[in-house]
This record gives C-alpha cells, sequence and structure tokens, in this order.
C-alpha cells in the first residue's frame, strides 16, 4: 500500500514529558539540493527517560540521541544545556519504524541547579 505515512502522527509532548534533553551540539541545517542553510539542528541527548511504556516493556531511550531541527533560524546553544522544543512536530520512519524525525520553531534552554 502507498501513501500509509500521511496517516501517521506521533505524540511528541506524551514522548517528552518524562525525559531530559541535553544539547551535545549545534550545527547548521542544509538543504540537500541548494547547499543553502536553512536553519539549525540541535542534537541532543536523552539524559533523563521516566517515561512509563507499559508493564510489559523493560529498557528506555536513556542516551540515544535525538535532533531537533529548527527551520529559518539561526540558534547556539552551550553544550551541556537542557532544553525542551518549542511547538514541536514529529514523524516515526525508517525500516522498521524506529527512527524520529523532529521539527520545532525553538528550543527552549531550562536552567537547572547547577547553572547560575
Amino acid at each position: 500500500m502507498k501513501y500509509l505515512a500521511q496517516f501517521q502522527s506521533f505524540d511528541i509532548e506524551r514522548f517528552s514529558e518524562a525525559k531530559e534533553f541535553r544539547i551535545v551540539e549545534c550545527s547548521p541545517l542544509t538543504d540537500r539540493q541548494t547547499n543553502r542553510i536553512i536553519g539549525t539542528v540541535v542534537t541532543c541527548v536523552i539524559l533523563v527517560d521516566n517515561t512509563d511504556y507499559g508493564s510489559d516493556k523493560t529498557g528506555s531511550n536513556i542516551y540515544e540521541k535525538l535532533r531537533f531541527k529548527i527551520l529559518d533560524k539561526q540558534v547556539s546553544l552551550p553544550t551541556n544545556a537542557r532544553v525542551v522544543p518549542v511547538n514541536p512536530v514529529a514523524k516515526v520512519y525508517g525500516d522498521y519504524n524506529n527512527q524520529l524525525s523532529v521539527t520545532c520553531d525553538d528550543v527552549q534552554v531550562i536552567k537547572t541547579k547547577d547553572q547560575k
């Protein structure tokens, strides 16, 4: 069957609510066809994952990397800053539906106790 992906949705807010994202790096988001910079990729690691995946599930997504793509905006943020995506939209993709593409308007830095 074709065109099934347009009917899939992913609840990124629910997925994110018990997680802590920390920045690993910020890099330019480049259009593959024109090589023009079209935004920023904020690569994060999931440092805390307290998500309840169900009683029959074991494991978590801790230490998995996740990329937030911010279109039409250049941002520079410090490594290890705790962030949350602003207005995220996510899609699951890949042969095994194990990849996640997240675009957002921005990322918001969350002050932690160790930051002044």
